[in-house]
């Protein structure tokens, strides 16, 4: 019986932990909330492992390529490129399954503007972002899993060990091969902790919210995750298919990370397995430690997609007809606010309260969204890492470093983590 149990993958595992995380929350909601500190306990290992991962494997990106520094500014130059090309078409098809389906309709703003304005006094601001940019201290990035403010450090300092004599490149580069491969390692024990830590997850999400409130606004729900699927559809596959990146053998790649950043709704917990995947798919350590992390400050296409979504549903509700003249510009302060705002706790939140106070709508809307969050959350976040680890393909096929063969390899392989 032990054998047959070591021959479940650890996909497997993870699929049978969520479902019965779902039973348990429906059939026990009391003592499945007392799960919380498992969740958190995973939780805590993998955002011990993102800064030294993500460090270790810029350095030796950058400076392990010393004759060639123009290719990160290349990188970055094609990755905002990218990424504003893509975020920008989720917000459309947001815009598109929102006035379609019209979720707001019938919805009544009776609940407490509270929330809405603590948000709301977190102001965003073009400045703000570009000054959380630098970071004054690598450690307290680090402490702070500052994701952005470590990549922006992990590129200089990469940059300054390309530069400098050749002992002691060869010596920092050695240092940060080592901590790279031990990382990667240390990822894959954590792993097997997944199941327990997304079970919980998923048993403390069902036994705090239930079902009852996802049935009461279940048509918003229902407008996010048809859009989300929609933008796959339209979107990314095409993209794929444009950029000659195996659809199936990608499916394979990225649904481990995918199911984790959906089961936890946090983005951490699915970034260190998935550099480690998509650098088996084929992708150069250098482009997928620089592009994911990114990515997660400007390629949220999920979190867009649902700012849309959120925004027009709140006017619906409120009775305050747009006509799509008047809703454009709400998109474009969208786009522009969503971006470099990853550190930013509940930042989808931050920015729609925002947003909502920018152009006169109630902020009643964000108390009535709390009470899906959690599910609506877990789907932008999903929709955020596989966006993300697409983009690490796309940028690796851009520079004509796609190794095809790896990616082919990975689609025979098994779904085991090693």
């Amino acid at each position: 019986m032990f054998a047959a149990l070591q021959r479940i993958s650890l996909t497997r595992w993870i699929f049978i932990a969520i479902v019965a995380g779902v039973l348990t929350g429906w059939l026990l909601p009391g003592p499945a909330q007392s799960l919380q500190v498992l969740s958190n306990i995973f939780l805590h290992l993998i955002k011990c492992i993102v800064v030294p991962l993500i460090f270790s494997s810029l350095v030796v990106g950058i400076a392990g390529h010393a004759g060639d520094l123009k290719s990160v500014g290349r990188l970055a130059l094609k990755s905002v490129i990218y990424f504003e090309l893509v975020t920008t078409a989720a917000l459309f098809i947001g815009l598109a399954a929102v006035n379609l389906i019209q979720p707001g309709n019938g919805v009544h703003l009776n609940a407490s503007a509270e929330t809405g304005q603590q948000l709301a006094t977190n102001k965003i601001t073009f400045a703000g972002v570009v000054e959380h940019i630098a970071p004054q201290s690598f450690f307290d990035a680090a402490a702070r899993n500052d994701v952005l403010q470590v990549v922006i450090f992990a590129i200089l300092f990469g940059i300054a060990v390309a530069r400098v004599a050749e002992k002691s490149r060869r010596t920092m580069l050695e240092f940060c091969e080592s901590l790279s491969e031990v990382m990667f390692k240390f990822t894959s024990f954590v792993m097997w902790f997944a199941p327990l830590g997304v079970g919980a997850a998923v048993a403390v999400t069902i036994g705090k919210n239930g079902f009852g409130v996802m049935l009461a606004l279940g048509k918003l729900v229902f407008t996010l995750y048809g859009a989300l699927f929609v933008f796959i559809l339209v979107v990314l596959i095409p993209i794929m298919l444009l950029a000659r990146i195996p659809v199936l053998a990608f499916i394979k790649a990225v649904h481990e990370p995918a199911m984790l950043a959906f089961s936890t709704a946090s983005s951490e917990a699915a970034l260190p397995d998935a550099l480690r995947r998509m650098e088996k798919f084929g992708v150069p350590r250098r482009i997928v430690a620089f592009v994911l992390p990114a990515g997660y400050s400007f390629n949220l296409d999920g979190s867009t997609l649902y700012l849309a979504v959120a925004a027009i549903f709140v006017a619906q509700a409120a009775g305050v007809p747009l006509t799509l003249a008047q809703q454009l510009p709400i998109l474009f302060t969208l786009m522009l606010t969503s971006k470099g705002v990853a550190a930013v706790p509940r930042a989808s939140l931050v920015i729609l309260s925002g947003t909502l106070v920018t152009f006169g709508l109630p902020l009643e809307g964000v108390a009535v969204i709390l009470g899906v969050d959690a599910f609506l959350d877990m789907a932008r976040t999903s929709i955020n890492l596989v966006g993300n680890c697409l983009a690490a393909a796309v940028m690796a096929r851009w520079e004509g470093e796609f190794d095809s063969v790896a990616a082919k390899s990975f689609s025979n392989a098994t779904n085991e983590t090693e």
